[in-house]
């Protein structure tokens, strides 16, 4: 028995990376998945892959008819609508505040941020009508503290979507319907090769040298991978949240929980080193 049987879920994004993988496990739980993405080639062959649990609808979500449409869709064909996973990104400009884009870091800001309003927006009299539904925003450890993206606009289009999520909340609880936000730590994804500038299967290709490469970067020793923050969404789709609402669960092996241990020591150990040098 899985722990979405019986559920409707949309999942944006579903072509690559999280969602990709979010797709799978969200079907493997029982949940009838219809997915979004702009790639319909791909859309298409991952929902052939996976039968008839998944159902592809190709969708930008920085444009608010498809969003519309694929949220009417889904209600149509299925007659209800449990789960809306706000999972859809981009990368955003890289660089300092002088140099920064301003054109570009507003289409990455209607991708990051505007997605997930539209999505909300439009899953909102819907579920508010049946009486549940859980919305779940990606957001990311980088709206917590600043230096933990390569990009400054893609921190604060994270941060908006945790303030938005908390606003979201508190409207649509009264209506049993829970918003609640994931904020993953360093990724084996393809986004960090698409923010520098890899494209296509060469930027998908590149999660594996970023698995080797963040592995380190936080007290478990290794990068989180797409699963990781798939089983933290089924959580909040799941009635095992049931009471859980305007919440952010941070995935991210510790990272931005403090010092390091190791580090840390080491440093110490060096300073009482400098010290009993400095006064012998």
């Amino acid at each position: 028995m899985g722990k979405l049987d019986g559920k409707v879920a949309i999942i944006t994004g579903g072509t690559s990376g999280i969602g990709l993988r979010s797709v799978g496990i969200f079907a493997e739980e029982g949940a009838t998945v219809v997915f979004a993405g702009r790639r319909e080639k791909e859309g298409t062959e991952i929902a052939d892959r996976l039968g008839a649990k998944a159902h592809f609808i190709k969708a930008d979500v920085a444009v608010e008819e498809d969003v519309q449409s694929l949220i009417s869709e889904t209600a149509k064909k299925f007659g209800k609508i449990d789960i809306l996973f706000n999972n859809a990104g981009c990368p955003a400009p890289v660089g300092q505040i002088e140099t920064v884009d301003y054109e570009q870091s507003m289409q990455a800001m209607s991708v990051l941020f505007g997605g997930v309003l539209l999505g909300i927006k439009h899953v909102a009299p819907i579920m508010k009508k049946q009486g549940f539904g859980s919305i779940i925003n990606n957001a990311s450890i980088a709206a917590h503290l600043a230096g933990f993206s390569s990009s400054m606009v893609y921190s604060a289009a994270k941060a908006a979507v945790l303030q938005l999520t908390r606003s979201a909340a508190m409207e649509l609880g009264e209506y049993n319907v829970r918003v609640n936000s994931i904020s993953p730590g360093a990724m084996a994804t393809g986004i960090f090769g698409k923010a520098l500038g890899l494209k296509g299967q060469a930027a998908e290709d590149s999660a594996n040298i970023t698995a080797e490469l963040l592995s380190g970067a936080q007290p478990i020793p290794r990068a989180g991978l797409p699963e990781d923050i798939a089983r933290a969404a089924v959580f909040f789709a799941s009635d095992d949240a049931s009471f859980i609402n305007a919440a952010d669960l941070i995935v991210d092996g510790g990272m931005i929980g403090g010092r390091h241990w190791t580090p840390h020591q080491e440093s110490l150990r060096k300073m009482g080193e400098a010290f009993h040098s400095k006064t012998l």
